[in-house]
């Protein structure tokens, strides 16, 4: 498949997704500073989750809707109501995320819950290899990204509002606890022994907890950040739905991961020559991270590497019951599912490398 085509624009919205466009159009002039209708409504090709929408102007104004899918959920999950409310606090203190203008929790709107924010103009970049980027520039809008992620785990907080945005302490073994009870607790998309061995053996060899709770992103990766057309910048980080408090170096070893997935597998750089692509190596990337975040190391980074793919290969069993329930937002779910075992195999051939 190819990502960047089959994510990049918008689509008719599917009819499942569909809703009271007269509806919207109201709440939003009581939300919206100078908001000025009718309303032109597509849903965005991207987006697993929580659907996606692109919201047009006759002015040429454009904002973004993200809402709860409708259908039976999973408990905890689609939290469009903490990804406002993140994405707010993060926004009010310089960190680039687009502005929110407003939660709407009534879901007799347009049937689940939803936020509205800004459309930002920019770049998206689909592939870790930055293909379309100029070979010069790749390794600048690496450091973009190392830098945009630092910038997120020196927040304190509690300085910024959120505090209270999850527990300060035990992340780590609390992640792998919830993610193999959503594993484990969904029949609808069957079993792996894969997955079952790493519930397994992530649950035995969780390293200790080093305290230091941040706001992690859950998700951050190159295709859910918008980068400046024209410089290495990153202007805008999306999809907040995984963000809480945490591990930092839990966060950025998922954001790591790209070092360690194979091209064919999610657009990582395994196998590949970095150094031809001008992009710094694993090591390199690293120590600019923990350089700009006073660390002298990372921590318990191949555990974690284990952990991260385990996580996302649950994310994706979860893609898989939504398939079969017939709730799927994105209409590439079911090839996305086309990836589980092989991402299940990896990430168990991940924790045996270990040696623990």
């Amino acid at each position: 498949m190819d990502r960047t085509e089959a994510n990049s624009g918008t689509r008719e919205v599917a009819e499942r997704l569909r809703f009271d466009i007269a509806a919207l159009e109201a709440w939003i002039e009581n939300h919206v500073a100078d908001f000025a209708g009718p309303l032109s409504v597509s849903q965005f090709k991207g987006g697993q989750s929580n659907p996606t929408y692109r919201l047009d102007t006759p002015s040429g104004g454009a904002f973004v809707l993200r809402r709860k899918p409708p259908g039976k959920l999973v408990a905890g999950a689609h939290a469009v109501e903490r990804e406002a409310r993140v994405m707010s606090a993060l926004g009010r203190h310089g960190f680039p995320v687009p502005r929110v203008h407003g939660l709407c929790e009534d879901e007799s709107v347009i049937g689940t819950p939803f936020f509205v924010m800004d459309m930002v103009e920019g770049r998206i970049v689909w592939e870790a290899h930055f293909p379309d980027v100029p070979r010069e520039d790749r390794a600048a809008h690496f450091d973009a990204m190392n830098a945009t992620i630092a910038a997120l785990h020196s927040f304190d907080p509690a300085a910024i509002g959120l505090g209270d945005y999850g527990r300060a302490t035990g992340f780590v073994e609390r992640q792998v606890a919830r993610w193999s009870r959503q594993y484990l607790g969904d029949a609808e998309a069957g079993r792996l022994p894969q997955m079952d061995a790493l519930v397994d053996w992530l649950g035995k060899h969780v390293p200790p907890d080093r305290g230091g709770a941040r706001i992690v992103h859950g998700d951050f990766r190159c295709d859910n950040m918008i980068f400046a057309a024209d410089r290495p910048e990153v202007v805008a980080v999306l999809d907040w739905e995984l963000s809480t408090l945490g591990d930092p170096a839990a966060d950025f070893v998922y954001h790591l991961m790209m070092y360690r997935m194979p091209a064919t597998l999610f657009s990582g750089l395994g196998g590949m020559d970095v150094g031809a692509l001008g992009i710094p190596n694993e090591e390199e990337y690293v120590a600019a991270y923990c350089r700009r975040t006073g660390r002298d190391h990372l921590p318990d980074i191949d555990y974690l590497a284990a952990f991260v793919m385990f996580r996302l290969a649950a994310i994706i069993h979860g893609i898989k019951g939504r398939v079969v329930r017939g709730s799927a937002s994105s209409s590439h779910a079911a090839a996305m599912v086309d990836r589980l075992e092989p991402l299940a195999d990896l990430a168990l051939a991940q924790a045996r490398a270990t040696g623990l």
